[in-house]
């Protein structure tokens, strides 16, 4: 079982750091290249390029919440709930995968 996971390229870990402009002002964001890859497939599927997917999220957490701690990690976590959302699976602050399995 491990192997699946133990067994990923390490080109898809690598960290890659791409220029964005958020408000006018143009700043670096590093991620990993996996992820890099699956926001760029959500912004295509959203009629976006990734960066003006990036300002329009960017944009929108920041006037919900008027703060942004720490916008690589949202990044992450909004390629989590894509996937999941692709795979059907319904996850949440609150929930767990063993729940989820249980419920199943």
């Amino acid at each position: 079982m491990c192997q699946i996971y133990s067994g990923t390229e390490p080109e898809l870990y690598q960290c890659v750091s791409r220029s964005i402009r958020m408000n006018g002002v143009v700043t670096s964001l590093r991620l990993e290249l996996r992820f890099w890859q699956i926001l760029d497939e959500i912004a295509a599927g959203e009629g976006f390029s990734t960066p003006q997917f990036l300002g329009k999220i960017h944009d929108e957490v920041f006037t919900q919440r008027g703060d942004i701690p720490n916008f690589a990690s949202l990044m992450r976590v909004i390629c989590t709930v894509y996937l999941e959302k692709q795979a059907g699976l319904h996850t949440g602050p609150h929930s767990n995968a063993a729940e989820s399995r249980l419920v199943s």
